[in-house]
């Protein structure tokens, strides 16, 4: 089947596929789509995409999934994945969220993201059938731009057609748009506190809400936890009958050693170790989430040895942009996305074991709803100083001011610059970092994925769909993208938009 072809069948009597509109340019579309009930607004029902999705075929069902959630590391988590099936042979599908620079990012088939005609074909054929579910206002809410994004993945895939698609949850996993599909391999990756508004207070809570992508009989491929967590993961387990493995007891890392631009790693997998695998990401924590990648593949296998010349390929393929991320040298600039104190702490341990930056300064901005004092101090023992800056794609960045105001309190005054554009916190870092004259002087950006998506587009290059010269990777699980749901931010696109009673009354 061509890349052009149309979705998996749609039910009878349905509303009639379109084409596209040839005066309609792909800005128009991306507008069109972004223009909606944003993904970090979440609307917890699955009745809009499973309405969505049956009329569309159910072309989640099309092909076997491996769905991905967690707290953090998800993203790498599901390109390792991807890469190792190719690696395979096999022609996969992968949906992520949030993207760097272009919308299209979300969905790629083959590794690659889908073109702008294809991506607007694609549209084109599911608009008909998203105004029918619109008409119905299920559960008060037309279709979200996040529910609107996975269908179409859903759609594009079965159209591919793909052998196997990756499917990372926006937010959480019981209520998750992605959880219409039935992932024969689940993957949860490190579970932390983060979007407590959404998810619940407590390390279980939250366990307990993405523990709903286990399905009956699936194999569940479960990272270390905490052990709040990793109770409700087996009770989930044992409740629907799915197969766990455990890091640590069924699978992991042997070993690992730093190399050029990453690690060796030696990986426990399904049939003995592993040896010599290149994993071209730095930290203890992209080791582990290799140990994890290794065994889901080999779960989707069916419990079979991936040859280790195949894994090996795979691993050295990857590419995951914005997770310490070497952008420039002289002096060095690192971009990571991390956005919460567990993310931090990573990357702090990272840099320490595999870079040797001194002086270190950071460029940090963040979002107003995350735990901007916890990210501060979590960094301040790696940094020299920090420059403070405000996210500028989106009106929900914290004010440079603000941020400003914390990081004085936590590094002193003395080692806090406030410069609220991020093209003149670059400079001023840069200018800090070289300053010194002696020692390798390096720069990092990071605090929120938005942000780390701008600064790439400024380093970088590459195409932002938002605010001129910015990325607006504005994701259901950003994590930086959760916001107060009844003041419906349109990333300054529609900041005249007001909640209606239904959508007023489903949030209070």
């Amino acid at each position: 089947m061509s890349d052009t072809a149309t979705p998996a069948a749609a039910a009878p009597g349905t509303a009639p596929v379109e084409t596209p509109d040839e005066h309609r340019t792909h800005a128009d579309v991306v507008r069109d789509l972004t223009s909606r009930w944003p993904e970090h607004r979440v609307a917890p029902s699955l009745g809009r995409i499973s309405a969505l999705t049956e009329l569309l075929g159910d072309p989640q069902h099309a092909y076997p999934v491996i769905h991905v959630t967690g707290t953090n590391g998800k993203g790498s988590t599901t390109a390792m994945i991807e890469s190792l099936l190719r690696a395979a042979g096999l022609r996969t599908g992968r949906f992520t969220s949030p993207h760097l620079s272009a919308l299209t990012e979300r969905i790629s088939i083959d590794g690659e993201p889908i073109s702008d005609e294809r991506f607007d074909e694609v549209w084109a054929e599911l608009e008909p059938y998203v105004a029918v579910v619109d008409e119905r206002r299920i559960d008060g809410v037309a279709c979200t731009f996040f529910e609107i994004m996975t269908a179409m993945a859903f759609a594009a895939f079965a159209d591919a057609p793909v052998d196997v698609a990756v499917v990372e949850v926006g937010l959480g996993g019981t209520w998750d748009a992605t959880n219409v599909a039935d992932g024969g391999v689940a993957v949860v990756t490190p579970i932390d506190l983060d979007h407590t508004h959404l998810l619940g207070s407590t390390v279980a809570e939250i366990a307990r809400e993405k523990a709903g992508i286990i399905k009956p009989g699936a194999h569940a491929i479960l990272a270390g936890q905490p052990l709040e967590a990793a109770q409700v993961l087996l009770e989930r387990c044992a409740e629907v009958g799915a197969l766990p493995q455990r890091e640590g007891i069924d699978f992991g890392v042997l070993g690992r050693q730093l190399a050029v631009d990453g690690q060796l790693v030696r990986l426990n997998g399904a049939e003995g170790p592993v040896e010599d695998v290149f994993v071209p990401l730095h930290g203890s924590h992209q080791a582990s989430n290799a140990a994890l990648a290794l065994a889901a593949v080999e779960a989707f296998l069916g419990l079979k040895a991936l040859n280790p010349d195949v894994a090996r390929a795979g691993f050295a393929a990857v590419r995951v942009p914005g997770r310490l991320e070497v952008v420039r040298r002289s002096p060095t600039v690192l971009l990571d996305a991390a956005h919460n104190p567990h993310g931090a702490a990573a990357v702090v341990a990272a840099l320490d074991e595999a870079f040797d930056l001194n002086p270190l300064v950071g460029v940090l901005g963040v979002m107003a709803d995350k735990d901007a004092r916890g990210l501060l101090q979590t960094f301040e023992p790696a940094l020299t100083h920090v420059v403070v800056t405000q996210v500028s794609s989106t009106s929900r960045g914290l004010p440079a001011e603000e941020l400003g105001e914390l990081a004085a309190e936590v590094f002193g005054a003395e080692r806090v610059t406030v410069a609220p554009r991020l093209d003149d916190a670059l400079d001023v870092a840069v200018g800090l970092a070289e300053g010194e004259g002696v020692g390798t002087p390096g720069v990092l950006v990071s605090g929120s994925v938005v942000l780390v998506g701008e600064a790439r587009g400024l380093l970088v290059g590459g195409r932002a769909e938002g605010a001129p010269g910015t990325a607006t990777p504005d994701a259901e699980e950003d994590p930086d993208a959760d916001w107060d749901p009844l003041e419906r931010d349109l990333g300054g696109r529609d900041d005249s938009y007001e909640p209606t009673d239904e959508e007023r009354e489903l949030w209070t």
